[in-house]
């Protein structure tokens, strides 16, 4: 009985390698007369309409920090007049404000690039599909400039507070008994 399930399961890994090493997708050159560059893609207006939209709400989400720093700062300066020991968490957010400082004149540039929306009606539709494309294009460059200047320092501080949290829970209420 055994040799029959090993040749079994045998046969199978064969079967399964064999698949595995089949191509899924055919491939040839590009002849003379194929042009260099291929053609780019097109985007549907909806779609670009959809990606503008969620760039829009993620750059004003960017533009809340301060108050999300002030309330991370509230809340360190609680925890430090309990006697919690709050350095880790603190050094995070000082990097995060320092890294904020350098990344703040290109949230301000891409401020530009919304303002023109070019492409774009005033109700985020699409005038221009072209356009358009560039505009999310630039912005999404300008999103990552701003997480490379950022430098993971948000990562840093959300671990932190993690580290935090997980060192000191909140304490358990205890439920008060009802009288009936």
């Amino acid at each position: 009985m055994k040799m029959i399930f090993r040749k079994t399961v045998l046969i199978a890994l064969l079967a399964v390698l064999g698949v595995a090493a089949r191509p899924f997708v055919s491939v040839s050159a590009a002849g003379e007369s194929d042009p260099a560059v291929p053609p780019q893609r097109q985007v549907s207006n909806e779609r670009l309409e959809r990606v503008w939209a969620r760039q829009i709400r993620l750059y004003e989400r960017m533009g809340r920090t301060d108050e999300f720093v002030e309330k991370a700062q509230n809340l360190i300066d609680r925890a430090k007049d309990k006697g919690k020991d709050v350095s880790a968490v603190q050094a995070a957010l000082d990097a995060f404000e320092t890294a904020l400082k350098e990344a703040h004149p290109i949230y301000e540039s891409a401020k530009g690039i919304i303002a023109s929306h070019q492409g774009f009606d005033n109700n985020g539709k699409v005038t221009d599909a072209a356009k358009a494309q560039e505009t999310v294009k630039a912005l999404r460059g300008k999103f990552k400039e701003i997480k490379d200047a950022m430098n993971g320092t948000g990562k840093a501080l959300h671990e932190a507070i993690k580290a935090f949290r997980e060192a000191n829970p909140r304490p358990q209420q205890t439920p008060t008994p009802t009288s009936g």
